[in-house]
């Protein structure tokens, strides 16, 4: 998925906002820090980019809902 800049939005299938590109790092999508959740700020989050579904326009769309995304720290533990 080369066509993933940085700052795209990326969205659930649902439609649902999820975060914003920090950068592709291997075979994940890093999130801005400022999208991490309660609990979670000041780090980043990452998303496994096996779930892209379709990048169009400066959007990356997941192929499941945004409240199925499975985000992990940068250790690789789920969040």
């Amino acid at each position: 998925m080369a066509d993933i800049k940085e700052h795209m939005k990326v969205i659930g299938k649902d439609g649902a906002p999820i975060g914003t590109v920090d950068r592709v790092e291997g075979d994940r999508i890093k999130l801005t820090k400022k999208d991490s959740g309660a609990g979670h700020q000041g780090h980043h989050h990452y998303i496994d980019r096996k779930l892209v579904g379709s990048v169009e326009g400066d959007t990356v769309k997941l192929s499941v809902n945004a409240s199925a995304v499975p985000e992990t720290e940068a250790s690789g533990a789920k969040v």
